[in-house]
């Protein structure tokens, strides 16, 4: 059996995916799992590690987008991003086996990266909204003065508390609660887009015949 040289195996690679794509990729999957799975199903305050795992994804989306913009070649949006209809026909040429091959992201690939940091940025802003509305985070305000009082003196609330006061309160109660499970179907929908995108690299390391998952952990690829 003829065998390949190291020196030839390294010329027919090429360096892609810099550290911090590739170090941010798989951080961002931690901690985006970790949020995840901590996250409590009933009301009540987050656990500490699902408020913390929210915190590092929204990190994490923010230097990815910075990256977007000063990082290297495949890093940088101009690179990947383009039109839907692009997008939708390598998906068809990728189902039907005839997909062009690109070295850094595939168009459907590059429009995958915009709908997660999106959709990771819309579940962390709401998700500290909601952290806020229960008095906590960077959001939480102070509660006015006449509230403290009532929380201190129950029958000084329902003195003073009133027609208005109530519906504020309710309205508050409403709006928090709209919050809360805006923030749960957005982490859905990432869920959701995070299997569409496993499922995505699956086949397109299928079709042109090269792990695109050992490609992220090396940051190599084989030349073009």
């Amino acid at each position: 059996m003829k065998q390949v040289s190291p020196s030839k195996v390294q010329l027919s690679s090429v360096a892609v995916w810099d550290p911090f794509v590739r170090f941010g990729h798989w951080a961002l999957v931690a901690a985006f799992a970790i949020a995840y799975l901590s996250a409590e199903e009933e009301s009540g305050p987050p656990d500490a590690l699902h408020v913390w795992g929210g915190y590092a994804v929204g990190a994490i989306v923010i230097l990815r987008v910075v990256w977007g913009f000063v990082g290297s070649k495949h890093a940088r949006f101009s690179d990947f991003i383009c039109g839907p209809i692009t997008a939708v026909r390598y998906l068809v040429d990728l189902v039907s086996g005839g997909a062009r091959r690109y070295l850094g992201h595939s168009p459907a690939g590059g429009a995958m990266v915009i709908a997660l940091l999106a959709c990771l940025a819309a579940t962390v802003v709401t998700g500290v909204m909601a952290y806020g509305e229960q008095g906590k985070g960077p959001l939480a305000g102070e509660p006015p003065a006449i509230a403290s009082q009532a929380y201190a003196n129950p029958a000084f609330a329902e003195e003073n508390e009133g027609t208005a006061g109530v519906a504020e309160r309710q309205g508050s109660e409403s709006k928090g609660s709209f919050v809360g499970e805006l923030h749960g179907v957005l982490a859905n929908i990432t869920l959701a887009l995070v299997i569409l995108h496993i499922l995505g690299v699956g086949i397109a390391s299928y079709a042109h015949r090269e792990n695109l998952v050992s490609a992220m952990v090396s940051g190599t690829k084989r030349k073009a």
